[in-house]
């Protein structure tokens, strides 16, 4: 399936989604609403799958960043109003019903790391350059980072990325725990596909309710944080995949999934 500057294809349960701006995998408009437009289709079709991968096309990129160009076009109106689509679209992507999972090679830059820090879990490979270079141009991460990344770094290290701009590898990235899994060159779409089959074979309705309570909780007070957990831990008593799961435990067998 072809959608502008970004694809997708449907294999095994697994949506495979592809950033196709070559040769950087340039973040501009109207590849950042055709990344939307297809995690909207791919809702549509929820139950055709169970876990997604995003990465980017070509040997250079998974994204690196902004439309450097369109810059000279802005001032504070149409920047705001460019963010707050851009928002938009990074939230489709972070709140996806299933598991995102990225596959990120060669340069993960600005707009591109903030992208993948929508995604739940990051695989990288050890070539990778990953960085917010925004203060060169006079401007720093505005599609999120200065938010999200705190899920996953300390307030120091990101200050530390954010000022300076500074490119860091993947090892580095893994210690400071700003990806998941650092794996060998050409081995990212690999990793995240063995990781999405794992994934597959646990409870659906559980992973689903799991990612809802995690990236909400976050942002809560624990008091808050327990009261939506224990609601959507004991919603899921009603299904069918509950039982299934405990029966087959008790039975010495793999439960059969039907996400009911």
């Amino acid at each position: 399936m072809t959608q502008g500057l970004t694809r997708y294809e449907i294999r095994d349960q697994v949506a495979i989604v592809t950033i196709d701006h070559p040769p950087m995998n340039a973040l501009d408009v109207a590849t950042k609403e055709d990344i939307g437009e297809i995690f909207m289709e791919l809702d549509d079709r929820r139950g055709e799958i169970r876990a997604v991968i995003l990465h980017g096309a070509g040997d250079k990129a998974f994204a690196a960043g902004a439309d450097i160009k369109a810059f000279l076009e802005l001032n504070p109106d149409t920047a705001k109003r460019r963010l707050s689509r851009s928002h938009q679209t990074y939230s489709i992507v972070e709140h996806f019903v299933w598991p995102v999972i990225a596959a990120i090679h060669g340069y993960c830059l600005g707009g591109g790391l903030e992208l993948a820090l929508c995604c739940d879990i990051r695989c990288a490979e050890e070539t990778a350059k990953l960085g917010f270079p925004e203060v060169s141009l006079s401007v720093f991460p505005g599609n999120g980072g200065t938010k999200r990344a705190l899920y996953s770094i300390p307030l120091g290290k990101l200050k530390e990325l954010i000022y300076t701009g500074d490119m860091i590898d993947a090892t580095e990235a893994l210690n400071m725990g700003l990806v998941e899994k650092v794996v060998p060159p050409g081995k990212a779409m690999d990793a995240a596909l063995e990781l999405a089959a794992k994934i597959m074979k646990r409870g659906p309705l559980a992973v689903a309710a799991a990612k809802r309570v995690l990236n909400r909780t976050r942002d809560l007070s624990l008091e808050q944080g327990l009261e939506l957990e224990s609601d959507l831990w004991a919603n899921l008593a009603s299904s069918e995949d509950m039982k299934e799961g405990a029966r087959a435990f008790l039975e010495k067998r793999k439960p059969e999934y039907k996400c009911k």
